[in-house]
């Protein structure tokens, strides 16, 4: 799908991990890649200035909004916000809403992002509460491109899920994942303790009613946390506050798995010369689940996109983040939750 007009980012450049550079150097990049698209980077003007100089980038797509306050990742979000009303996130949310950019993109302090877009953004009609989404690998592919990703939601954001909202996410992954990921039907799924359509919490077995009679949705309906990792669904739906378990589950079997392999290399040659066998393999699943081809977590529901990238994100990163937000803008994301929203139109 084609995007058919410009569309200009706002990166928030401060706050992330690896500094300001990297950011800019992220931005400056996609302003080379991409001619549709406009970067406006929103930070402390000596720092942007001392990075691009550095750098190729395409000046007549590059703009500057100075702003000398931002927000650390150590810092409480609320408290910080208060205190800075120049934050260097804020900003870029009020630039959005302004119009003088169309979604915006920053690596620093998610909760700061999540706030900001709170402040300045409306909720898409029929929306009640945002959700904070974000990919995970697979063993299986699914899309246009084969992607070896699902999606999952809320991983944060909303903590105690109303059913109504968790039908929101649902129509909301849905949305994402036939503009992002090219898929026509995306399958979606409730998480739940069981495959029954009566297992789980009041809240859960009402969504699973509401879901399976739903027009514009592919709905399969529960699945437990062994279908995760496997790819039953390509959208999963839960509250934020389990979503954000598995999330940080899946993250340290990750971890924990290459601790296992890097011992396994120090303690006996035979292990060594399997693992070196294996090479070829390792990489392979290294390329498959590299989350820096994607950007960063979409926070949906909002009128306008916020791609939440890592904090440890490098300028590749960065670069796709910006990618799949004006993707998104172009493809109008919002408009497609709308009108799958019940009782808002269909698909």
């Amino acid at each position: 799908m084609s995007q058919a007009r410009p569309v200009t980012i706002a990166f928030d450049v401060m706050g992330a991990d690896h500094g300001a550079a990297e950011v800019v150097r992220g931005a400056a990049q996609l302003t080379l890649d991409s001619p549709n698209i406009h970067a406006l980077l929103v930070g402390d003007r000596a720092q942007i200035d001392e990075a691009l100089a550095t750098i190729r980038h395409n000046a007549e797509r590059v703009a500057v909004h100075h702003t000398s306050e931002w927000v650390a990742m150590h810092e409480k979000p609320a408290a910080a916000l208060d205190d800075k009303p120049q934050a260097s996130v804020l900003l870029a949310a009020k630039l959005v809403k302004e119009g003088e950019a169309d979604a915006m993109v920053s690596a620093g302090n998610t909760g700061a992002g999540v706030l900001a877009c709170a402040k300045s953004f409306t909720l898409i009609p029929g929306v009640r509460r945002a959700a904070l989404a974000t990919v995970y690998p697979t063993a299986v592919g699914r899309g246009e491109k084969n992607d070896p990703f699902s999606l999952i939601l809320d991983v944060g954001a909303t903590v105690d899920a109303s059913a109504a909202d968790l039908v929101a996410f649902a129509v909301m992954g849905t949305a994402y994942a036939r503009i992002i990921s090219r898929n026509k039907d995306p399958s979606v799924a409730l998480l739940s303790n069981g495959t029954e359509a009566q297992k789980g919490p009041p809240r859960v077995v009402e969504a699973h009613e509401k879901l399976k009679g739903m027009a514009g949705l592919r709905f399969i309906g529960n699945i437990e946390g062994v279908d995760i990792p496997k790819g039953t669904a390509d959208v999963v739906v839960c509250d934020g506050f389990v979503g954000n378990v598995c999330l940080k589950m899946l993250e340290g079997v990750s971890e924990t798995v290459m601790e296992l392999a890097k011992y396994a290399y120090k303690e006996k040659l035979l292990w060594r010369a399997a693992l070196a066998m294996l090479s070829g393999g390792i990489e392979r699943i290294k390329e498959v689940t590299d989350w820096e081809q994607y950007g960063g977590a979409p926070i949906l529901g909002f009128n306008r996109l916020f791609i939440k990238a890592h904090g440890r994100s490098k300028a590749r990163a960065i670069t796709n983040a910006g990618k799949v937000a004006a993707k998104a803008v172009g493809n109008d994301l919002a408009m497609t939750i709308e009108k799958l929203l019940p009782g808002r139109g269909s698909s």
